[in-house]
């Protein structure tokens, strides 16, 4: 170009597709760049919203993630040292839900285009006692207590602006807070060092290239090393802005030949794309490994928005409009309603017409151990990072031996682990010598 030309560019978004308009020396150029490609169960928002792929060049999303994470790690620690004899398992859902909503209010405050940035909780905070495998978010007018020696699943999940972070984690209850447990089984020691084993391998094997087979195979191969079963109807998703569970799935274990007479479906296989997000979810059972109905209630629901029905109930209405102007998109537990009694009687007719999606209570059998351990991983460039999720607790043991390959999987994960920690020490060192 010459020196005496002037070019002036303007990249223009209609709808789905960009434009860019070139004004050189007094001509108008146009060109035009094509067509957004648009998933059917991703919320039209902003063009680099769609997916994580669209923000890798946009650090403030990826800085949204982060910070998610951090409250989500928070939140879980916070509720294991509220974890003692006696604490009300209400009480720790309420301490859980009040982390997560002050910590994300304290984050993106200003209004964008007047708008202000939705962020809170992302999926209820539950928390599972015993046979109870997981979605157990108890009500006011139902009291459950926690004793020394019961095993403990917290399960939850924070957003910013719609993107998602989860992390599910097991304990035990002490005799005392300020004492580890007395002493835990070698059973409840097998499943809970399997499970998070499990998790951390699925987390370092969802990656780009790779499919949900291959993960399964694995997690497989993790269970069977500790002698134990994963729980069936328990998936990991692919998460979307505002969407916690995408269409890309990873099943546990694969279906039987009675599985599937009983009902249950295989799930079709599919690839790991970079850019994606995933919740990396493994619970693990010295049972059957087949959740069955229990007592409790179920209080965790979803929007399904793709259903539409003219509701006869008052109390129906009620619920669907405060659903639709509280939580259009992610899970709620009716705990968060003031009138539990409204809310008990309209959830039967807002389920029955498909309007909402229960996540029911899962049990397993009465005598079995369940630990239920959950992260969330980001599929970027530089490959795949775990950002939530807590260390396992040093009490649970196991003295069985992984096969080869589970090993030397667990073998390059710890490495790699210890290299992170090492330069992160070694960064934090350098910064203070130099203040």
């Amino acid at each position: 170009m010459r020196q005496s030309e002037r070019l002036y560019v303007c990249v223009v978004c209609l709808d789905v597709c960009f434009i860019i308009i070139l004004l050189l020396d007094g001509r108008l150029y146009f060109i035009w760049l094509g067509l957004l490609s648009i998933d059917a169960d991703t919320p039209f928002t902003h063009p680099l919203s769609l997916s994580l792929s669209h923000t890798q060049k946009n650090s403030d999303v990826c800085t949204k993630y982060q910070e998610a994470s951090k409250i989500v790690n928070l939140a879980l620690t916070g509720l294991i040292s509220q974890c003692i004899p006696g604490a009300k398992i209400l009480d720790l859902c309420n301490f859980g839900t009040t982390i997560i909503n002050t910590q994300a209010g304290k984050l993106y405050q200003k209004k964008v285009k007047g708008v202000n940035v939705e962020r809170g909780v992302a999926f209820p905070v539950c928390v599972s006692v015993n046979d109870v495998i997981c979605n157990h978010s108890p009500l006011a007018s139902e009291e459950v207590v926690s004793s020394p020696g019961d095993i403990v699943k917290i399960d939850l999940g924070c957003h910013i602006d719609g993107y998602i972070s989860v992390a599910a984690h097991t304990l035990i209850v002490p005799e005392s807070p300020d004492s580890p447990p007395a002493s835990v089984s070698d059973d409840m020691g097998n499943v809970a060092v399997a499970a998070y084993n499990a998790m951390l391998i699925a987390a370092a094997s969802i990656k780009a290239g790779a499919t949900n087979k291959q993960v399964t195979d694995i997690v497989t191969k993790v269970a069977q090393s500790y002698g134990v079963n994963s729980i069936f109807s328990v998936r990991m998703h692919q998460m979307k802005r505002f969407v916690i569970d995408g269409v890309k799935e990873v099943a546990l274990r694969h279906p039987t030949a009675d599985d599937l007479e009983a009902g249950e479906q295989k799930l079709d296989e599919c690839t790991f794309e970079q850019a994606e997000v995933y919740a990396v979810d493994v619970a693990m059972s010295t049972g059957d490994g087949k959740p069955r109905p229990g007592v409790l209630r179920t209080t965790v629901f979803k929007r399904n928005v793709e259903a539409n029905y003219k509701l006869k109930m008052k109390n129906s209405r009620s619920l669907l409009a405060q659903v639709d102007k509280k939580f259009p998109t992610l899970p709620f537990t009716l705990a968060h309603f003031e009138d539990e009694r409204g809310a008990k009687m309209g959830v039967t007719e807002c389920v029955a017409h498909g309007l909402l999606t229960p996540y029911p209570v899962l049990h397993e059998q009465k005598d079995a151990k369940v630990a239920h351990f959950k992260c969330t991983v980001l599929l970027l460039p530089s490959g795949t990072a775990k950002v939530t999720g807590l260390d396992m607790p040093e009490y649970f043991k196991s003295d069985k031996k992984p096969e080869e390959e589970v090993q030397a999987m667990l073998d390059e994960i710890a490495a790699a682990a210890a290299k992170k920690a090492k330069k992160k020490a070694a960064k934090k060192k350098k910064k203070k010598a130099s203040s």
